[in-house]
């Protein structure tokens, strides 16, 4: 009897494992597919479950004391799938927070960390046509992707399976989820005077490309009627040699005004052509969105715009008018004793670090779980 009792004991023992096993394989394949990978679609996971998510999908084949992460445990993680332009561009961590006092992430491009980030950031010229690059792996619930782009539209290739695939934008849109901007902030206190930089030069433009298939020839074609009535000093590529990076500041400034000419005219398609100028205490002669949109970046008397203009001839009488007039002139400078900008950096590439680090203190402000539609119809509207 004892035998018997002990056999069939053993056998039921045996049945209930095979059975916790396959509800367990049940549950881990509902877990598993809580979200749709078809390389381009997947459904919400509310963000009060993304925790309880995070730690069922963190991986163990990691030891924590030697994984670099693990020194910034409270620190959300942000992974760079693909450096801007090159993968020979990288910077240290610690400048986003010497440049931009942001320290809220901890920022990593080792793909051994994916499925522990909380984000990771996509630059789109970086992703391959067919999307063979990406992920391959399904996508752990409580990560979000970030489509990084900071070219117009007209000089974006949209790229099918992408449209429905990311959770925020990071680009130069003031409705990106996060907009990149070179900070202008109202002083404390106004300053007295204003200290213009010495000039030597009346109209300047740095420009290298100029080729008519990006949507640059527009400013090309105005730059070609102005320079009939006054002279433009040209730098970079356009005129035979590429300003070096030390000198750009410093001739820059030496101009009385300079083209900020965009090489397409998009909604808040502002870039660091206007900043320069701005910050390096010079005037702007704007070329891009209407004169309205500038002015929702910046003060209306920081730049003049080349629509106030019905030619480009009569745009080059006034500024020969603006060089005679040393008052008149001072007036666009007004806006410096109550408003500050933070300089953009001159340097190849170093445009990708403020967006990069805005990124980062963005995932640590923010844990609401969204979702991006239609990327390319929205990015073109």
């Amino acid at each position: 009897m004892l035998s018997g009792f002990t056999m069939t004991s053993w056998r039921m023992r045996q049945y209930l494992l095979i059975i916790t096993v396959w509800l367990g394989g049940i549950g881990t394949c509902m877990l598993f597919f809580q979200y749709n990978w078809s390389g381009c679609s997947f459904q919400t996971v509310p963000s009060d479950l993304a925790p309880v998510f995070r730690q069922s999908t963190t991986t163990s084949d990691t030891s924590p004391s030697t994984t670099p992460a693990d020194s910034h445990p409270e620190k959300p993680i942000l992974l760079v799938w693909v450096w801007p332009e090159t993968d020979s561009f990288k910077f240290d961590p610690v400048e986003c927070k010497r440049r931009h006092d942001i320290d809220g992430c901890f920022l990593t491009d080792d793909r051994d960390l994916y499925n522990r980030s909380d984000a990771v950031l996509f630059y789109h010229k970086g992703i391959k046509k067919d999307l063979s690059n990406l992920p391959q792996t399904p996508r752990p619930p409580f990560q979000r992707w970030i489509w990084f782009n900071l070219e117009s539209p007209t000089n974006t290739r949209p790229k099918a399976g992408l449209e429905n695939l990311f959770n925020l934008t990071l680009t130069y849109r003031r409705d990106s989820d996060i907009s990149v901007r070179y900070e202008m902030t109202v002083r404390k206190r106004p300053f007295e005077n204003i200290v213009i930089p010495k000039k030597d030069k009346l109209v300047c433009w740095f420009v290298s490309n100029t080729s008519p298939g990006t949507g640059a020839w527009a400013r090309i074609q105005y730059y070609e009627e102005l320079k009939k009535h006054i002279q433009v000093n040209i730098f970079g590529n356009m005129a035979g040699q590429r300003l070096k990076d030390e000198d750009y500041y410093p001739t820059m400034s030496s101009c009385k005004f300079y083209l900020s000419f965009e090489n397409s005219i998009h909604k808040d398609y502002i870039t660091e052509k206007f900043n320069g100028p701005i910050t390096a205490g010079t005037v702007p002669v704007v070329l891009g969105p209407p004169r309205e949109n500038y002015e929702q970046f910046a003060p209306g008397n920081s730049f003049i715009h080349v629509n106030d203009f019905p030619n480009a001839s009569l745009l080059a009488q006034h500024l020969l008018q603006l060089d005679k007039d040393n008052e008149a002139y001072s007036h666009y400078f007004d806006w410096r004793k109550h408003i500050s900008v933070v300089p953009h950096y001159s340097i190849w590439n170093e445009e990708f670090i403020l967006p990069i680090c805005q990124a980062c203190d963005y995932i640590s402000r923010h844990k609401e779980y969204k979702q991006v539609h239609d990327l390319f119809k929205w990015y073109s509207s």
